[in-house]
């Protein structure tokens, strides 16, 4: 039962680093960056990579 707990609490933190992520990535800031230099922040594929990370384990987890 705990498994499944931790499982479903990644599944919701996962979600909400997409989110954030996506939220850095699509801010003016970035697109002004990314204008002129091309480059995204890190800040951006962190929270989309860690929360795509934490989504994948908490489906494992909850199997």
């Amino acid at each position: 039962m705990n498994k499944k707990i931790i499982g479903i609490v990644l599944i919701i933190i996962g979600v909400a680093l997409v989110a954030w992520g996506y939220n850095v990535y699509d801010s003016a800031s970035s697109q002004v960056s990314r204008v002129l230099s091309g480059e995204t922040p890190i800040e951006a594929w962190a929270g989309m990579v860690g929360g795509a990370i934490c989504i994948v384990i908490g489906i494992f987890r909850v199997k």
